[in-house]
């Protein structure tokens, strides 16, 4: 059997073979060896990826404790509550009932305080939304005058703290009689609530492609059109992850809602700390309250939770 192989000529004239190399020595037409990890090597990768994953599991576990010790204190008699911590209910699940709640929808005092946040939070989260995306826009894709300066007076504006803010606003709002009440909550939460609206959502829509824009503007689309047809929807995540934080931030405020709301009809918030202050002891109340002030936000969070992470990654990768 002929042991000829194709050649060809370089330019020199000289014949190359054109197969393999003809040389059979040690080393001879192989690539660099790759260095094989040592055991020792894949046993400390694989104990730490095990370690990292106890060491989240275990502090997921310590950040639900005080929640779930909540729940069940919220499902337990009064008496047994007295006598024995929440843990002891898996070693008596008898124990549980649903009284407490069942006492604390005739509790008038809280359920109204639970209609008068959600009085607060819905008008004042959509207003820092709609009026946020609109300014959002305008700053990153219309021209007029001042707009650089404008723009960083409203940054400048995330730098004051509301501390410095609540003498002058409750004048002010006792002079227009606005002042302990719901309109007067909701006006301030949409003042401290828009400068950071207006940043976020200003530099998201400012990322849009500018073909986009263009093109529409060829097509006769214009700035209504475009920031309902294009701009809109490209932010939803954006939109998605202001509304969830201002909605938790309104929700869970406590220190506005006890200088200017009602005291008549205050929010859970500070209902719940009256009940605490006048009915110390009264935990059978308190547990399902507090519970239930935490469940609607978490809902909100949880309905809303894959425009917040894609609102969140999408920040990430810019």
């Amino acid at each position: 059997m002929s042991t000829d192989r194709p050649t060809r000529t370089d330019s020199a004239g000289t014949s190359v073979s054109a197969g393999p190399a003809a040389s059979s020595g040690p080393g001879a037409g192989t690539g660099p060896v790759r260095s094989r990890p040592s055991l020792a090597s894949r046993i400390a990768a694989r104990t730490g990826g095990g370690v990292l994953r106890v060491v989240l599991v275990l502090v997921g576990l310590l950040w639900l404790l005080p929640t779930v010790g909540l729940l069940l204190s919220s499902l337990r008699s009064p008496a047994d509550i007295s006598a024995s911590g929440w843990w002891e209910v898996f070693t008596a699940p008898a124990q549980l009932t649903t009284e407490n709640y069942a006492r604390l929808l005739r509790n008038e005092t809280i359920t109204d305080s639970l209609l008068s946040t959600i009085a607060i939070t819905v008008p004042a989260t959509v207003l820092v939304v709609v009026i946020g995306s609109l300014a959002g826009y305008a700053f990153a894709w219309m021209d007029f005058p001042g707009r650089d300066w404008w723009f960083l007076a409203v940054v400048g504006l995330l730098v004051v703290p509301v501390q410095v803010a609540l003498v002058p606003v409750s004048k002010l709002f006792g002079t227009i009689g606005i002042f302990e009440t719901t309109t007067g909550v909701v006006l301030f939460h949409v003042a401290f609530g828009l400068p950071f609206a207006i940043f976020l959502l200003r530099n998201f829509f400012a990322e849009i492609p500018r073909e986009l824009l263009e093109a529409a503007r060829l097509d006769g689309a214009g700035e209504i059109r475009l920031f309902t047809r294009v701009v809109l929807p490209l932010g939803g995540p954006a939109i998605a992850s202001l509304g969830i934080f201002q909605f938790l931030w309104v929700w869970n405020d406590m220190l506005v809602a006890l200088i200017f709301a009602d005291s008549e009809s205050p929010p859970i918030t500070v209902a719940l700390q009256q009940q605490v202050r006048q009915f110390g002891n009264n935990i059978d109340v308190l547990a399902p309250g507090a519970f239930v002030s935490m469940l609607i936000p978490l809902a909100v969070f949880f309905a809303f939770q894959r425009q917040f992470v894609s609102g969140v990654m999408a920040g990430a990768v810019k």
